[in-house]
């Protein structure tokens, strides 16, 4: 059996990617940057990963509906009709759930893969061979996710414990889920990493179409309502006007974890290596971007006198450091960013100050 002939690795770029401000706005979310210095954007490396394993055609791109030209013009390879605009954002559920009704309205048999076009990934070839091997086990009507094999007791991602072995598929094991677990304190995290059974959570999913659906039936019905009501009214000239009817309404921001994942009986998990980081923050950029010979991540023209472990970006201006050490400087044509690496997942308390103070051109 040809398992990647009815594989459609889905893509969500949607959000902002607020913690990357002032490099990620609004107008330019981090999925559309070059962030790695290779020339190519997130999501276009995102969609590069999967050439090898499917044609174009069989790719989806879901977005917010004002994202959607940006995307034709970074993926001109793929169909227009591949990208899906979402009319306001309403959670990873909904977002998954709108792609869910594309496949299934293509190919009753679709196999739907559910990854991110923000995160780092240096093994794609793993990446690949673990998307095959969970088309095979999804055949069985099994959620698949992937976790990563965890290298040391991170307290930002939430994590999967696994329970006993379900079989080995594509050359890779896959194990029963037991539960998912919230974000860890660094005591909670290091017994995760001691207890040898707990991967991160990537938010990468594997399931049939049907399947899926048949989960956002029995647990979030509101959304299934929503859903099939749109699925007849695609391509229709009803198509904008059910939208509004049915998805504008939708209540929150209901992730998948918790809409389905947490809560559903047959759910896998793929524990593996893909070199994987979610470039949550200008810290992970300067953790994961290779660095000089003097231990510095520089995207700009920097000089410098005794300065170590700087991420320094600027695209022209010159960038003078003395005696820096474990720094981030951050310079776009309007902003100055100079903080401490440890203290890089408080640009949030920026972007909330620029908000009280009326200040909303800065995050545009």
């Amino acid at each position: 059996m040809n398992l990647t002939k009815h594989l459609y690795p889905t893509i969500l770029a949607g959000g902002v990617g607020s913690r990357l401000w002032p490099r990620s706005r609004k107008s330019a979310p981090k999925q559309f940057l070059d962030l790695t210095g290779n020339g190519r954007s997130m999501l276009q490396e995102a969609y590069d990963r999967m050439l090898p394993l499917v044609p174009p055609d069989q790719i989806y791109v879901i977005t917010n509906r004002e994202y959607v030209e940006t995307v034709r013009q970074q993926l001109p390879d793929l169909p227009e009709t591949n990208i899906v605009g979402e009319p306001a954002a309403r959670g990873s559920a909904a977002a998954i759930g709108l792609g869910a009704i594309h496949l299934q309205k293509r190919d009753a048999d679709a196999v739907m893969a559910v990854l991110t076009a923000d995160h780092l990934i240096r093994k794609p070839e793993t990446l690949r061979q673990a998307l095959v091997g969970a088309a095979e086990l999804a055949q069985s009507g099994e959620l698949i996710t992937l976790g990563i094999e965890p290298s040391y007791p991170e307290t930002g991602y939430g994590y999967i414990e696994m329970g006993e072995p379900i079989g080995v598929f594509n050359g890779l094991e896959a194990r029963r889920v037991r539960r998912f677990r919230e974000k860890p304190d660094l005591t909670t995290a290091q017994s995760f990493l001691e207890a040898g059974n707990y991967v991160w959570n990537s938010g990468m999913f594997i399931w049939r179409v049907d399947v899926i659906m048949a989960q956002f039936r029995q647990f979030m019905p509101q959304l299934y309502t929503a859903l099939v009501a749109l699925q007849n009214a695609l391509g229709t000239p009803e198509e904008a006007q059910a939208f509004d009817a049915y998805w504008m309404p939708l209540q929150g921001n209901t992730t998948i974890d918790y809409g389905v994942m947490e809560k559903a009986k047959r759910v896998a998990v793929f524990p593996v290596d893909l070199g994987w980081n979610d470039i949550g923050s200008w810290a992970a950029l300067l953790e994961v971007l290779p660095k000089d010979e003097d231990g510095n991540v520089v995207h700009a023209r920097h000089l410098h006198h005794e300065s170590n472990n700087v991420l320094v970006f600027s695209k022209d201006r010159l960038i003078a450091t003395i005696g820096l050490q474990d720094m981030i400087i951050v310079d776009t044509d309007d902003v100055v960013l100079v903080m401490p690496a440890d203290r890089a997942q408080d640009v949030k308390k920026i972007i909330q100050a620029l908000k009280e103070n009326q200040m909303h051109n800065y995050l545009e």
